[in-house]
This record gives structure tokens, sequence and C-alpha cells, in this order.
């Protein structure tokens, strides 16, 4: 019988859209975290009978024919491109992306990592860092001197000195962007990787080749909408307990079908 195959198919495609609004939900105060959506498609169908097959009886053409599906898949999880709110925050090293982008990270492997986490730290050396301690590309030093930072729209860092007036420029700021975004790798920590589906990160100035600009002293809230989640958990709720009764019912028909003398 068919409907069982089908229902548990439905059941764990069900119980994966769980999982990934589950993970939403985990991450609805997470720095510039973005929500993900379980895709899904049909099986492979079973061809009985061909639309267009000639029927052997009187040679007619059979006009839809009989196509049996065997159930459902999951095709990916994929990124909710959606900025979330700028909460302000006040910190020197707080900033948040405006628009599109990136901040890329050198991550300990040597790799590049990507990130719209924009709360920053400083190290014991004065790096500008991630709060698991990367360096923020291409790698500024913040004297143990300095007085305050200012960061411009552009990304352009500048540090602020007690018997100073003019500010001293620390580097610049650049951000990455991707012809496929959804394409990235997620490692955690709310870094991402290239991927060959994501193609080469473009580097360019902030504000710049459709970049987005940096707000100083903003966080980018969790993109999570925490009432579209909570629908979406008992549209799935409701999925999973109706497939849960197709097996019953089937398998009532086949305790039906061994009783039968």
């Amino acid at each position: 019988m068919r409907a069982l195959q089908i229902a548990a198919t439905g059941m764990a495609a069900q119980q994966t859209r769980v999982e990934v609004i589950s993970q939403n939900l985990a991450n609805m105060s997470t720095t510039g975290y973005n929500a993900r959506r379980a895709e899904f498609a049909d099986l492979a169908y079973q061809q009985v009978t061909r639309p267009g097959t000639i029927a052997a009886a009187d040679g007619t053409m059979v006009p839809a024919g009989v196509q049996m599906g065997l159930g459902v898949r999951p095709t990916a999880v994929t990124l909710t491109l959606a900025q979330g709110a700028l909460a302000q925050t006040g910190g020197d090293l707080d900033l948040a992306i405006d628009g599109p982008g990136y901040l890329e990270v050198t991550m300990p492997s040597g790799m590049s990592g990507y990130t719209r986490d924009g709360g920053l730290k400083r190290s014991a050396d004065g790096l500008i860092v991630t709060s698991d301690g990367f360096p923020v590309a291409p790698g500024i030093t913040v004297p143990a001197e300095a007085r305050s930072l200012s960061i411009s729209a552009a990304g352009e860092v500048f540090a602020h000195f007690e018997n100073q007036i003019e500010p001293q420029n620390l580097g610049q700021i650049t951000l990455a962007s991707f012809v496929n975004e959804k394409g990235l790798e997620a490692v955690g920590s709310n870094l991402f990787l290239e991927t060959p589906a994501s193609g080469a990160p473009l580097v360019g100035v902030p504000g710049e080749q459709g970049l987005g600009t940096i707000r100083q002293g903003y966080l980018e809230e969790s993109a999570v909408d925490p009432v579209r989640e909570i629908s979406e958990l008992i549209k799935a709720q409701r999925g999973y307990e109706l497939n849960s009764k197709v097996i019953t019912a089937a398998d009532q028909m086949l305790g039906a079908t061994v009783q039968v003398r």
C-alpha cells in the first residue's frame, strides 16, 4: 500500500519544517540572523498509464493517464534575505550594515569568513575582532592611547587622541557581496563561507557598487518574524497530524484485508 510510504515521507517533511522553524525561533535574538525556509518537491511518479498512450481496446488516445506519486522530499533550506531592524547601542565598535554586504573576517584556518554581526571588539593588541576573536579585514589596529573611535558611513576608521585635534585615519573597513547569497555555507557563530554556488566575493567600499553603508553605534537585530514562525509551526503541526491519520487509516484498511475470510 503506497499510502503508508507516502504519508511517512510527509511526516518526515513536516518534521524537517518544524526543525527549521525551531532554529529560527531559537535565533530570534541573534544579531544579524536571517530566517531560514524549508522547501519541498514531490517525488518521482509511477507511470501506470502515460498520458497520450494509445488504448489497446479501440485505438483512442488516453487524455490524462494514471500517474501515482510517491511522496515528498526536501529540496533546500534557504536564507530569507531580509534586513533586520537597526537597534541603537552607542558603542564605538557596534556596526550595522544598512543595505547589502558582509564584513569579511579572517578565521584561524586562514580562510575568509563573512558575517553581518557587527558587534565588534578590541583584542589585547588593539586589533578589531569579532566576538569570537576573528580579525576583521583588512586588519585594523587601534592604538592603546586612543580616546575614542569614529567610523564613517564609508567604513573609514578614525581614532581620536587626548592632545590631538585632528583624528588619525587607521584604515578602511570593506564589505563583500555575492552574486548568490543563498549559496553561502553557514558554519555557525554568524559566519558564512564562500562556495561555488555563491560565487566569488565582490569586495568594495561601503556605499559603492551597490553595497550598503556602515552605521556606527547600531546593531542589526534578527530578521525573524515570531508571529509568522508560530503560524508556520501550527501549519507544520497540522500537516504532521494529517499524515499520521493517513497511516492510521491505511493500517486499518490492511487490517480489514487480513481479516477477510
